[in-house]
């Protein structure tokens, strides 16, 4: 009988340092959460706020640009310095540069990434939704052409520069306005209007709208990001020997 127990006890103890179905730890649940929610309402935003000015505007591309963009750069402020203390990347592109500079393990970056595009999906849905269109209309609207592309490469490359390097500032907020900031100018700048993020452009395929990408455009621009995300990755390691998390209050929550 007392073997029995001590074998039972040490099965038990097996068990507890190695359990067959491991629990979801709760700090990965909060940042999946966090990055599907911000996700979702940027997305929501921006096609949101290209229906809106399609309306407001129907005769003047330009002044629909202007409200767009503004749109954009303000509500990413808003998401960013609401969900930081949790998760504010918003973005699979930053995700796997934080994985690139050690900053997340390739298990965590994963569920961001799965988190970050399914949220692109609620948030699109809701926006056609809430302008009284169908949830899902396949974009008619294609763009591409070696400038756009390169628009990609650069828009991307920046927006990379721009997170990493705010978040070596004493200031952790400056990461959100830098970012609204950079994005807001991208619009203008870059001739593909800055879409810079895989997961809204997926998402972007499914509103035949003002800020639409027709489907057949999406796998270049997304190969033009991950291009640019991974300069960016390299001009950061070669700018900031020294770690972020040294000098700075980390992007996401630790585990």
């Amino acid at each position: 009988m007392v073997l029995r127990r001590a074998v039972v006890a040490r099965g038990a103890a097996r068990l507890a340092r190695h359990p067959v179905n491991p629990p979801v730890r709760p700090v990965h649940l909060r940042r999946a959460v966090a990055e599907l929610v911000g996700t979702a309402f940027l997305v929501a935003a921006v096609v949101g706020s290209g229906i809106a000015a399609q309306r407001l505007s129907p005769e003047d591309t330009g002044l629909q640009l202007l409200e767009n963009s503004l749109a954009t750069g303000a509500v990413l402020v808003a998401l960013i310095l609401a969900l930081q203390p949790v998760s504010a990347s918003f973005n699979p592109v930053v995700t796997l540069v934080e994985r690139v500079l050690g900053r997340v393990d390739t298990a965590t970056a994963a569920v961001l990434v799965v988190s970050q595009v399914a949220g692109g999906l609620v948030g699109v849905v809701v926006a056609n939704l809430m302008f009284d269109l169908d949830a899902v209309s396949i974009s008619t609207h294609d763009r591409g052409g070696s400038g756009q592309l390169l628009g990609e490469v650069v828009a991307t490359l920046g927006l990379v520069l721009v997170v990493f390097g705010a978040l070596r500032s004493p200031r952790i907020e400056t990461v959100a306005f830098a970012v609204g900031g950079y994005i807001t100018a991208a619009y203008w700048f870059t001739s593909s209007t800055s879409f810079a993020n895989p997961a809204v452009t997926v998402a972007r395929m499914l509103s035949d709208t003002f800020a639409g990408i027709a489907p057949a455009s999406v796998l270049p621009f997304v190969a033009m990001q991950l291009i640019g995300g991974g300069v960016g990755a390299a001009l950061v390691l070669l700018l900031h020997a020294t770690p972020a998390a040294a000098t700075a209050v980390p992007l996401e929550e630790s585990p």
